[in-house]
C-alpha cells in the first residue's frame, strides 16, 4: 500500500491541492499537520472525505473564543499524557500519532508533535491509577492508541488489566475505519482481553465506511469488542440529516452503537466547520423521526473550559437570546455559550 500524504507537495502531487495555493497551505499545516492515509486517499474526491481531511487558507482564521484546549484537559491532568475530570474513569494519552489528522480536531495543537508517550510519563500515569481505587476505567486516546503496533498496545493494556480496581477498558480510535489494514491477527488478539474492551469509533461520514472499514469491524466484532461510534457535527461535511441518517444506519449494520454525536468545539482554525446549536437540534429532531433509539446517538457539546459534556437537550440548554446559550453541566454549573457569528 502507499504511504500516508504529509506535505502539501505530496498533495499538490497527486492533484489534491491548487499550486496557487500551496504557500498559503503550507503556513496552514506548519501548524496544523497533515496526514492522508492511503485508505482515505482512495476514497476521495468524496466531498466528506476532503473538507475533513485535506487543508484549507480559511484555517488560518482564528476567532477570538477559539482556544488551544477547548475542552480543558490541561486543567484536569495528574500526570503527563493523563486526564481525571470524572471521579470513576481518566483518560491516557498514549501516543500523538494519529493515522489521519483532522482538519477539526480538538487537540490539533497537539497530535503529531510528539511520537509515544515515553515510559517513564506513562509509568506515572499508571502509577497515579493505580493509587486512585474510585478509578473504574481507562479510555486510552491521544493521537490514535490503534496506530501503536500490535505489541506496544497489548503490554499497555496487560498493565492496565493488572490493576484490581479497574472494572473496563475503552478504546477511542479512528483506524478501523482511516486504516483498516492494522487491525491485524495481531491487533485482534492484542484486543482479546479477559477485562472487557469496548471500542469508540471516530466516523463522520458514510463514505469513511469503505469494504475494508466493513470487513475491519466485522473482524472486532468476532473478536468480542463492544463497538460504539462517535462524530463531530460539521458544516458541509454531515449537517444533514440524510447523511447522517445513512451513516448511523450503516453503523448499525456493521454492529456498532451510535454513541455520540458532538457539536464541534472551539478549536483554533475551525470556525467554517462549526454549526450553531438550534441547527444541530433540528437535524436530531429529524433523526427522531426518521430512526429508532437504538440508531441515535447524544447530541452533546464539550462546555469549553473543562466542564463536561452536557446533552443539548431542552432541561441542559436553554437558548436566551439568538445564539445565546445557558448550557447546565452535571453538577448543576450554568455556562454561557455562543454560537458563531454569521455576519
Amino acid at each position: 500500500m502507499s504511504a500516508a500524504l504529509t506535505t502539501i507537495a505530496d498533495l499538490v502531487a497527486e492533484g489534491l491541492a491548487d499550486p496557487a495555493e500551496a504557500e498559503a497551505l503550507t503556513r496552514v499545516t506548519d501548524r496544523f499537520r497533515l496526514r492522508l492515509s492511503p485508505t482515505m486517499r482512495a476514497a476521495l474526491p468524496s466531498g466528506g472525505i476532503a473538507a475533513q481531511f485535506l487543508p484549507q487558507p480559511r484555517e488560518l482564521t482564528i476567532r477570538p473564543e477559539e482556544r488551544t484546549d477547548p475542552i480543558g484537559d490541561r486543567a484536569f491532568s495528574p500526570a503527563p499524557g493523563l486526564t481525571h475530570r470524572y471521579p470513576d474513569r481518566v483518560i491516557l494519552a498514549v501516543t500523538q500519532v494519529c493515522e489521519v489528522y483532522c482538519r477539526f480536531c480538538f487537540r490539533r495543537e497537539t497530535v503529531g508533535a510528539t511520537g509515544i508517550l515515553p515510559e517513564a510519563d506513562l509509568a506515572a500515569a499508571l502509577a497515579y491509577i493505580a493509587a486512585t481505587p474510585a478509578i473504574r476505567e481507562v479510555i486510552l486516546t491521544g493521537g490514535d492508541p490503534l496506530s501503536l503496533s500490535a505489541r506496544r498496545l497489548g503490554a499497555v493494556l496487560d498493565r492496565l488489566e493488572a490493576i484490581p480496581h479497574l472494572e473496563t477498558l475503552r478504546i477511542h480510535s479512528r483506524v478501523p475505519v482511516v486504516a483498516p489494514e492494522r487491525l491485524d491477527a495481531a491487533m485482534i488478539a492484542a484486543l482479546d482481553r479477559e477485562k472487557p474492551v469496548h471500542l469508540v469509533i471516530h466516523t463522520n461520514h458514510p463514505d469513511e465506511l469503505t469494504p475494508e472499514a466493513c470487513a475491519a469491524l466485522r473482524r472486532l466484532n468476532r473478536a468480542g469488542v463492544a463497538m460504539f461510534s462517535q462524530s463531530v457535527l460539521l458544516r458541509g461535511v454531515n449537517d444533514d440529516a440524510g447523511v447522517l441518517e445513512t451513516l448511523f444506519r450503516a453503523l448499525l449494520r456493521n454492529r456498532v452503537k451510535p454513541y455520540y454525536l458532538h457539536h464541534c468545539d472551539l478549536a483554533e482554525g475551525t470556525s467554517h466547520f462549526r454549526t450553531t446549536i438550534a441547527e444541530g437540534r433540528a437535524i436530531m429532531a429529524e433523526l427522531k423521526r426518521r430512526l429508532s433509539g437504538l440508531a441515535l446517538p447524544a447530541y452533546v457539546l464539550d462546555i469549553p473550559g473543562g466542564a463536561g459534556k452536557v446533552a443539548l437537550t431542552p432541561g441542559m440548554a436553554e437558548e436566551l437570546a439568538p445564539g445565546a446559550w445557558r448550557v447546565t453541566d452535571r453538577l448543576g454549573q450554568a455556562h454561557l455559550y455562543h454560537d458563531p457569528d454569521r455576519a
